[in-house]
């Protein structure tokens, strides 16, 4: 797989939105590009959900969002138009682009070892390098991870969003309540 710091493989893969992308055409933008298994299935459909919640994040960033799969065109089609998609979604039904980024290969599925995609997002510069890169991705959380990795913040897990603390509001003290008047003590009884 891809690392930080390595040129990202080049790509031309046909969109779902009826033309071809080239990471090349990308040339002095960020971009993120991530690789699911398949489209209509639940992690995946969860995945792609998220990712067009956020794009109005993703655009004030200037960052295009590729989601990509060895589906054909038809299939993304019809995945973006059940789930209302905005991202675009790319094919690779030979799964040269999978392989080149290193998001295909062996993989536990259900405690056994098997071929197939793996999950994983690629932040890639403005230079054609690598910035980032999330393997074997847990779909929870994940976008924001993406967000905060774009954003500078980076992340503190895997998956997982850093946090910072805000210091605490200064607020007024509230005024000091004024002591209760103590009881008169009863008067001590004689003793006879």
């Amino acid at each position: 797989m891809l690392k930080a710091g390595d040129k990202a493989p080049a790509f031309d893969l046909e969109s779902d939105q009826g033309s071809r992308v080239k990471l090349a055409d990308r040339k002095g933008k960020r971009t993120v590009v991530y690789f699911y298994p398949r489209d209509n299935t639940p992690g995946c459909t969860v995945e792609a959900i998220d990712f067009t919640r956020a794009k109005p994040k993703f655009d004030k960033l200037g960052v295009a969002v590729y989601g990509v799969s060895k589906d054909s065109v038809k299939s993304h089609c019809g995945f973006r138009d059940k789930h209302d998609l905005s991202i675009e979604l790319l094919s690779d039904p030979d799964l040269s682009a999978h392989k080149a980024f290193g998001a295909f290969g062996e993989k536990m599925m259900y405690g056994k070892k098997v071929e197939g995609t793996i999950r994983s997002t690629f932040i890639v510069g403005a230079d054609g390098k690598v910035e980032k890169v999330f393997s074997s991705v847990k779909v929870s959380g994940h976008v924001d991870a993406v967000l905060a990795a774009l954003d500078g913040k980076g992340t503190t897990a895997p998956g997982k969003p850093a946090s910072k603390a805000k210091p605490a509001a200064k607020t007024k003290a509230a005024p000091k309540a004024k002591p209760a008047a103590k009881p008169k003590a009863a008067p001590k009884a004689k003793k006879k």
